[in-house]
């Protein structure tokens, strides 16, 4: 006998409008100019929704809208390379960040999200490193750590201060 292991018609309709949502705000940020004069930080929005999604369904279903957004906004904004970038930043950040919110016991969501973008920059210049074998691109991880941390600790912030509005339980 074969198990039906297909998704929910509601949930898959909520995860579809998280892609949707995380998409929007990915392409917001991307038109507004950088904050700083250092090339390649940003606020990293669309984290806000990894991070309730992380706190009020799954670590799959935050992967699942994490994939879904990062091959639609390469598809639609970006180029082949910005698609390895932001496939390693993305996927360490998360794993980084299941592992602090299951350690954390889904409290304190602005020190997950310190840490998501702390390892997002980390993943990220480690496949700079790997595509340029230079390097010189490492003298750039002070400025992505702070940047990581900071702009990490915004989000986490934003994300908890939603998730005051979402049913505390996993919903499916």
């Amino acid at each position: 006998m074969s198990r039906n292991t297909s998704m929910p018609v509601k949930k898959v309709t909520l995860l579809a409008l998280f892609t949707t949502l995380s998409l929007a705000i990915y392409a917001i940020e991307s038109a507004v100019p950088p904050l700083v004069p250092i090339p390649g930080i940003k606020l990293g929005l669309a984290n806000i929704v990894t991070l309730v999604l992380l706190r009020h369904f799954s670590a799959r279903d935050a992967a699942l809208v994490l994939l879904a957004r990062i091959l639609l906004s390469a598809l639609l904004f970006g180029q082949a390379l910005s698609l390895l970038y932001s496939l390693a930043g993305g996927f360490v950040s998360l794993i980084v960040m299941a592992l602090v919110m299951k350690l954390l016991q889904k409290n304190l969501v602005f020190l997950t999200g310190a840490m998501g973008g702390l390892a997002h920059n980390m993943g990220q210049l480690t496949i700079a490193f790997a595509v340029t074998s230079t390097g010189g691109v490492l003298a750039y991880a002070p400025f992505l750590i702070l940047s990581g941390i900071l702009t990490g600790l915004f989000t986490g912030f934003c994300a908890g201060f939603l998730g005051k509005y979402l049913p505390p339980r996993p919903m499916t």
